[in-house]
């Protein structure tokens, strides 16, 4: 496989260009040559006389194509307009077909069935690399009928878009259609000898506090905490909702797991109503966070990930890289990120307006990320070049501001959400047990009652408690009282842990669990005997009475609670040291 790489620079050098790889070819056993046209400018006039010119030098060979946020030539952002690469397979073995469809929410079934059925009658195809225009549409569809395909194809690519952010125009184009602002084009290959290993890197952050998705429906996202999705970004971040919304919130996307994996997800427009557009479908009952792009774990994974790919040994290396990404960096950095990767084999693409990767299998439509695939045929040299360089030098101006700011942030954020955590935990435990309190045993006896499920109540009372406290002291009383919490918490951590201990005051305590009278019975009578066993520094040995009682089907918790504490005052009155079943 031998890839050449080139600017665009008029007709006449565009001539010897395909010029010397037709001779290059020709000294050489071949199987196909395949050229990706990625274009910075919206002129499809020129696209199409560049395409007509390559068909002329070369009339077997294939060609792909779209409008981009800019080229990545020889690993880097590439200042010419337009880039031109061209693959060169060696290997007899290596097929590869070029296909072209209308993509759209109406179109997207008959389009994936079409690839479909090619995939079906060419069982030699291992990869499928795509390019499409996706503004307008939820692409949801789309990545669950290329997840479907066979688990060995590898699939990766990326969105057009175009130099412009805020412009929603986009062009694809390919040997197999025109040029064109609806379609997909897929470009199938494979062969016994053809290798291809993909990777992502994102670098994004969660930022601040987890959000709570309340209401979602398909690609637009209505709520977050119930309240309108786009207040978190005019609240935390102070975009406004106007005509550049999305290049401002494009920097700062949601950070969510989706198909088991942690991926970034940027709305596409803010809406009236406050709802954002995104352009994939939203889950409900998922957590979401902002996030941003930190420098160093951005570097860290291209380290991490190219070393990977470096060993692999590839003799091509395709970028799908999001617009963002280039905002955050700005133009003098933006090499740091894919640089690296041209010193392991001649490395191309573009910045993107979404990344399609198959990754374990599923299908995930990313954005805010760096699409890698590294393609090789044949089993390599058999060496592996040592030389990997990531530059993580300090940083100055944006870069560093962003670094320091964020690390504020996260150290804050983190500060808050424990005293947060602690605020919560003493909302619903009582202080001297550690046991749930009054209020929140009670809540969770309601919540118990009305799903429906089983549930037994033991109600349990210190015997002659006030004699402790007057005889030895309250610190001998809260002695007590701890070690009977000390108990019942062991039994629901050891034996119970779907039922719940609290303190119902005082000396009182209630247990519930989620199992039938029978065992609440034996249960009761455990505790019963295992607080007897204890022995006291000062009051010696003490007891307990009890009350039980089974939740009835439709009764209240009123009636309930009533029903366990005439048990307990049974239990009392006939003796104590026993426990009642009521």
């Amino acid at each position: 496989m031998k890839q050449f790489q080139f600017r665009y620079n008029g007709a006449a050098a565009l001539g010897r260009e395909l010029r010397k790889i037709r001779q290059w070819s020709r000294s050489r056993m071949t199987s196909a040559a395949v050229f990706q046209i990625f274009t910075a400018v919206m002129d499809p006039e020129q696209i199409r006389k560049i395409c007509g010119r390559i068909s002329e030098e070369i009339p077997e060979a294939l060609y792909m194509g779209c409008s981009s946020n800019g080229n990545i030539l020889e690993g880097t952002l590439e200042s010419d307009n337009i880039c031109i690469t061209c693959t060169v397979f060696e290997y007899a073995s290596t097929q590869v077909k070029m296909l072209q469809y209308p993509i759209s929410d109406a179109k997207v079934d008959a389009t994936m069935q079409a690839l479909h059925e090619e995939l079906e009658a060419n069982p030699w195809v291992r990869a499928i690399e795509l390019l499409v225009t996706i503004r307008g549409m939820s692409m949801t569809k789309f990545c669950d009928r290329l997840q479907a395909e066979r688990e060995d194809i590898a699939v990766f690519g990326g969105g057009a878009f175009a130099a412009d952010i805020d412009n929603n125009a986009a062009w694809v184009f390919s040997s197999a259609g025109p040029c064109t602002d609806n379609a997909v084009v897929f470009l199938l290959m494979g062969g016994d000898d053809l290798h291809v290993r993909t990777t992502h890197i994102t670098g994004w952050k969660p930022l601040g506090k987890a959000f709570h998705v309340t209401r979602a429906e398909g690609s637009t996202l209505y709520e977050l905490d119930g309240r309108a999705a786009y207040e978190a970004y005019y609240k935390y971040l102070n975009i406004k909702n106007n005509e550049h919304f999305f290049f401002n919130s494009l920097e700062f996307p949601f950070y969510l797991e989706h198909n088991g994996m942690k991926i970034l997800r940027a709305p596409i427009a803010s809406n009236p109503d406050g709802s954002l557009t995104m352009t994939s479908n939203i889950d409900e009952n998922v957590t979401a966070h902002l996030a941003y792009g930190d420098p160093w774990t951005i570097l860290n994974s291209v380290r991490v990930d190219g070393q990977v790919i470096r060993d692999y040994m590839p003799e091509v290396i395709h970028i799908y890289s999001c617009a963002a990404r280039r905002t955050f960096w700005g133009d003098s950095d933006i090499g740091k990120e894919s640089m690296p990767f041209e010193h392991i084999a001649p490395t191309s693409g573009f910045y993107t307006s979404s990344e399609f990767l198959r990754t374990d299998g599923k299908m995930n439509q990313h954005n805010v990320t760096m699409v890698v695939a590294a393609l090789r045929e044949g089993e390599g040299s058999g060496e592996t070049s040592s030389f990997f360089d990531v530059d993580t030098d300090e940083y100055s101006g944006k870069v560093s501001l962003i670094t320091r700011l964020a690390k504020f942030i996260d150290a804050a954020t983190e500060e808050l959400e424990e005293a947060n955590r602690k605020l919560v935990q003493m909302a619903v435990t009582d202080g001297l047990t550690g046991l749930y309190n009054r209020k929140e045993i009670q809540r969770m006896i309601s919540e118990r009652l009305e799903s429906g499920k089983p549930m037994t109540l033991i109600m349990m009372d210190i015997d002659n408690f006030k004699s402790v406290n007057d005889t030895y002291g309250h610190n001998e009383g809260d002695r007590v009282i701890a070690s009977l919490s000390e108990l019942l918490r062991h039994g629901i951590t050891e034996h119970n842990p779907d039922g719940a201990a609290g303190r119902w005051g005082g000396e009182e305590f209630m247990l519930m669990l989620p199992y039938p009278l029978e065992y609440a019975q034996l249960a009761a009578e455990d505790i019963r005997k295992d607080f007897a066993a204890i022995a006291f520094p000062y009051a010696g040995h003490r007891t307990i009475s009890l009350g039980v009682t089974q939740a009835i089907p439709g009764e209240s918790s009123d009636a309930l609670l009533v029903r366990v504490d005439k048990a307990l005052y049974e239990a009392k009155r006939t003796g104590k040291n026993k426990y009642i079943v009521y």
